[in-house]
């Protein structure tokens, strides 16, 4: 259950700004002006300069906006930063665990989900019908964007072409918080079904190390043979952690 201090939640249109559409009824409260004016000031300097012109937690300010029209959001955008890290880990937190927070209501979650799909569909956009070689570096930010603040693990597969274009990526299974079932047979069965000539596994530690276990590299193998009888090329398996993400291949356990 959400907790509330002095921060309040007015939900509002998905299109639309802090602006209150004029009715015949007076309105209850009014933003205050130096609220107005300190968004108006953020919003210009962010449309000038972009991502790169402002810190995470006036980005964050810039979500919060629209889910809290008129308090004064920099105290809630710290304290989620603090709570979760970085902008990363804040629309990435589940809704159980973003409502911990003082302040965060259903109002906000929405916000942040919705910046948090945006952002996967578009990573997503930028590795699919591609070469997986050319945008390799796009397809270790999906990964990231996908799976690093995850708080259990989940394994994915990416299917490719003969020509290493990326053809589909799919969530296989997932887990626990050191743990997730992983079924070789299921893997080629799959591959074969989307007429793949070549995977690459993806998995993520929520504990934040890479560092693959003694499971992890048995299961490797595991597919890794079960897939060459098929005539299919196992190309890496990557395991993702918070900051880093370490490649079975570049390792040498491939």
């Amino acid at each position: 259950m959400a907790r509330f201090s002095h921060f309040a939640e007015s939900p509002l249109p998905l299109f639309g700004g802090d602006e209150v559409v004029q009715t015949c009824k007076p309105a209850i409260s009014k933003q205050p002006s130096y609220i107005r004016d300190h968004r108006a000031r953020l919003r210009e300097r962010f449309r000038l300069g972009g991502a790169q012109a402002i810190p995470d937690y006036e980005l964050l300010e810039l979500v919060l906006f629209r889910a809290i029209p008129r308090r004064d959001v920099k105290p809630l955008a710290r304290s989620l930063l603090d709570t979760f890290g970085d902008f990363n880990g804040v629309i990435s937190a589940s809704p159980v665990r973003l409502c911990e927070v003082s302040g965060v209501g259903d109002a906000v979650v929405t916000e942040l989900k919705i910046v948090e799909a945006a952002s996967q569909r578009l990573a997503r956009a930028r590795i699919m019908r591609r070469q997986v070689i050319s945008s390799w570096d796009a397809l270790l930010d999906y990964c990231h964007t996908k799976m690093a603040h995850r708080g259990t693990e989940q394994f994915r597969l990416f299917f490719l072409d003969t020509k290493n274009t990326l053809i589909a990526d799919e969530e296989q299974a997932n887990g626990t918080v050191d743990h997730v079932p992983v079924y070789p047979r299921e893997v080629v069965k799959r591959a074969l079904e989307l007429n793949a000539s070549a995977l690459i596994l993806v998995h993520n530690h929520p504990s934040g190390d890479p560092t693959p276990s003694q499971s992890d590299i048995d299961m490797t193998r595991q597919i890794a043979d079960a897939a060459q009888v098929m005539g299919i090329t196992l190309h890496d398996h990557l395991i993702i952690g918070k900051s880093c993400e370490l490649s079975f291949r570049s390792e040498g356990y491939l």
